[in-house]
């Protein structure tokens, strides 16, 4: 089988699961450069190193399919909150939030400081973008979506309260353009939020429409996704059918107790909309969210905790209503005297939870917000809260369906060209874990914890987990949009 070569590394006696949704099977790999080059019985083959994976899973590399990873690559490269939990990849630009093209003269205002804390970290296009990513040389690979919001902070300045004109369009039309000829994978919004509220569907359509000729998709936080999550979800359908292109559904959950239960529409509306269109979701395995200060989520939460506040960032990890309390205010005003700032909100309900991973084209996000000071544990936890509660633990789905919906679904759905399968000349993205042993340590009160039972990270062909920390190897890649 390996006549021709001696290959860098095998790994020997693994339940391999190659995540294309069927069981795992005992079998040895050969890695050759960044390519596997072998899959089967090695056993009379040679190698440079050997790794006996006896006892665990060898999966594809996790690919986290929502991130704000966007700036934590090139400040952190060893990218350790990803690696510790097997992620080899990370989706970038979410949420209508992207580091390119901004062409302000300033500091990233509002919004775009839940990920970009200065002006070094954007760029004026999205080539310069790739290159500062490059450059700093970090330890997963990464692909980038184009922020709506982005796009109409360039185009509108601060005057964002209203749509966009025609000529505005067209602006955000031309630089969305330019973005998916550089490497950019296609057009993300966040409609919930403030700078981007006002934009008329219309508007989000007449940008979609650009995404059709460079084989991009349309991924969403959604205008809402509470009292009115049904009426979003056929929103972002309608957005997708109109364009013809590929949609996403970020993060998809119902918020608000009023709402808990309501996946069972908002799933079945998807179901129908799939007969004539793409339409793929992810989530996170948790019952609360993260995002912005803000006072729809604050009056909306069973309990809310500061993640950051520029103004008071000794307020960092502590209970809203504690510092309310403390202060002689109501939340909603000790909200304000911490703003700008960020928050951990408790507002969905398990079964939802549940109902929607094992629906059909879910896959796993950690929507992560790795600028916080005390951040939501999805970020140092997604993965292996998926493999160790969900799937040991609560038995939701088998193994082999889980590591599918991390890894080849998920790059399928984002065209990620040769990522996601165990196959012969794939790229070397590699997990292996414990089963017995794997799941989250991240808590709420201690968000930044080292998974358990990861025993190895391959990025590229390079160990860059092993034994409890990171390698030396920044073997991460750029990952640019291919055509389909």
């Amino acid at each position: 089988m390996l006549e021709d070569i001696i290959p860098d590394h095998i790994i020997r006696n693994g339940l391999v699961i190659d995540g294309s949704g069927t069981a795992g099977v005992k079998a040895d790999i050969a890695i050759a450069g960044d390519r596997i080059v072998a899959i089967g019985d090695l056993a009379h083959s040679d190698a440079v190193q050997v790794t006996d994976a006896s006892g665990l899973v060898v999966a594809p590399g996790f690919i986290d399919v929502h991130t704000h990873d966007d700036a934590a690559l090139i400040i952190r490269p060893d990218m350790e909150a990803k690696l510790s939990q097997g992620v080899t990849t990370v989706i970038c630009g979410n949420c209508g939030i992207s580091g390119a093209p901004y062409d302000l003269d300033r500091e990233p205002p509002g919004l775009l400081r839940l990920v970009f804390k200065s002006e070094e970290f954007v760029a004026p296009d999205l080539a310069s973008y790739m290159a500062k990513v490059d450059a700093a040389q970090p330890s997963v690979n990464s692909a980038f979506l184009t922020g709506h919001t982005t796009l109409r902070m360039n185009a509108m300045g601060e005057d964002l309260d209203r749509p966009a004109t025609p000529d505005e369009i067209d602006y955000m039309k031309r630089q969305l353009a330019q973005a998916l000829r550089d490497g950019s994978i296609g057009l993300s919004t966040g409609l919930f939020y403030d700078p981007a509220h006002a934009a008329p569907t219309e508007e989000v359509v007449a940008l979609a429409s650009v995404l059709a000729d460079y084989d991009g998709i349309y991924t969403t936080h959604m205008r809402d996704e509470a009292d009115h999550v049904v009426e979003s979800v056929e929103e972002s359908l309608y957005i997708g059918a109109s364009a013809n292109v590929p949609v996403v559904i970020s993060h998809h959950k119902c918020q608000g107790k009023q709402n808990f239960g309501r996946s069972a529409e908002t799933l079945k509306i998807m179901a129908a909309a799939r007969k004539t269109q793409s339409v793929a979701l992810d989530i996170y395995p948790y019952e609360a969210c993260s995002t912005v200060l803000n006072e729809t989520n604050v009056m909306g939460a069973l309990r809310t905790i500061v993640t950051w506040s520029d103004p008071h960032p000794e307020m960092s990890g502590r209970d809203l209503d504690d510092i309310a309390d403390e202060l002689g205010l109501s939340p909603l005003e000790a909200m304000k005297k911490l703003m700008p700032g960020g928050a951990i909100y408790f507002m969905m309900d398990e079964a939802d939870i549940d109902r929607i991973m094992t629906s059909e084209n879910a896959m796993i996000g950690s929507d992560g917000l790795p600028e916080d000071a005390h951040p939501h544990p999805r970020l140092w936890g997604t993965f292996p809260r998926v493999l160790g509660h969900y799937v040991r633990e609560k038995q939701l789905m088998p193994l082999y369906e889980a590591v599918h919906r991390m890894t080849g679904l998920s790059a399928g759905n984002f065209m990620l060209k040769d990522r996601g399968l165990i196959m012969p000349s794939y790229y070397a993205d590699i997990t292996i874990f414990d089963p017995d042993t794997v799941i989250d340590k991240a808590t709420y009160e201690k968000p930044k914890q080292y998974a358990s039972g990861i025993e190895v990270v391959i990025v590229n062909g390079q160990i860059a987990w092993q034994n409890g920390s990171a390698s030396n190897a920044r073997a991460g890649k750029v990952l640019k949009r291919t055509a389909a």
